[in-house]
């Protein structure tokens, strides 16, 4: 591996960071680009809308808890000694705590009552853990020389052409899985979930491990294939509105 930042290699962690224009820098570097992509899945959702109030809700608990993440990737890095471990258990971390935060948001409320509810809430809980996790990725590279930073371009360009639809498209993968099950047994939904979580897990954990491995020098190969996933999971997202429609 080369030597410089990656990515994705691992816990970002918190710097304390005091001027003003760095922190608006990393503020809106982190927050537009996931804003764009929020906006662009609940155009396709648009028969369908889901109070705004509680869309943003959910999206600052995503952002929240990428603060709960970190000391768990942190722990993690330490404890396991295999990378591929390691980018196996980042990611079912992130999956897991971004569907907990949903779960927690959605409890008592009786909002999740269409096939499509699940998937569009996942995906905004996913940007806004994307948001947050860019910010603290700015935070972290801003203070690097010029030189450093000019090197840093395409590693942006993977975090937010690639970070972002990942998470985004990660955790609509469990959102279809509750989707599909809707009308399903309890058992059968059950099923659908865990195989839900596997797949989002494995997509997660795929774009990392190249990533790493070769320090972004694979980007237009990982996201080419990360936007051919994409385009399935679309199919499967217009799939599941058209139930909701139906409903």
């Amino acid at each position: 591996m080369k030597n410089g930042p990656s990515p994705r290699s691992g816990p970002l962690a918190p710097m304390i960071i005091t001027d003003p224009k760095t922190l608006c820098l990393a503020f809106l570097g982190g927050i537009i680009p996931s804003l764009l992509w929020l906006w662009f899945w609940l155009k396709e959702d648009d028969g369908h809308p889901e109070p705004k109030g509680l869309l943003a809700i959910v999206f600052i608990m995503g952002m929240i808890v990428v603060l709960l993440v970190l000391p768990i990737q942190k722990f993690i890095q330490d404890s396991v000694g295999s990378l591929s471990g390691q980018i196996v258990l980042w990611a079912s971390a992130e999956e897991i705590i971004k569907y907990l935060a949903v779960l927690l948001v959605l409890c008592k409320t009786n909002n999740a009552n269409d096939p499509i509810d699940w998937s569009i809430y996942l995906i905004t809980a996913a940007l806004g853990f994307a948001a947050l996790e860019n910010m603290l990725f700015l935070l972290k590279v801003f203070p690097s020389s010029i030189e450093t930073t000019l090197n840093l371009f395409n590693m942006g360009n993977l975090r937010f052409l690639g970070a972002n639809l990942l998470h985004a498209i990660s955790s609509a993968i469990i959102g279809i899985s509750i989707g599909i099950s809707f009308f399903m047994p309890k058992w059968k939904k059950g099923v659908f979930l865990f195989v839900g979580f596997l797949i989002a897990i494995v997509l997660h954990s795929t774009f990392n491990f190249f990533i790493i491995r070769n320090n972004g020098n694979d980007f237009l190969k990982v996201l080419t294939f990360l936007w051919v996933v994409t385009i399935i999971v679309m199919l499967l997202f217009e799939k599941i509105r058209r139930m909701s429609k139906n409903y």
